[in-house]
């Protein structure tokens, strides 16, 4: 992801809107879509860097007496 990242990032500092990243080339509309595929895959990264999060579901109970 962060291989993917970089490459959107320099190609959009580039100009250009056309990325090649492990074999698959993908080009994109606007800049603005651009903006939010690395938007996208920051949050992404920084989900996996944050590991997952564990629930906690605590259940009570009462009969009301």
């Amino acid at each position: 992801m962060q291989s993917r990242r970089e490459a959107l990032m320099a190609a959009r500092y580039r100009g250009v809107r056309t990325v090649e990243v492990e074999g698959r080339r993908i080009t994109y509309a606007t800049d603005a879509e651009m903006a939010a595929a690395i938007a996208d895959l920051e949050r992404r990264i920084a989900q996996a860097a944050a590991g997952s999060r564990r629930r906690v579901v605590r259940a009570t109970a009462a009969k009301g007496l």
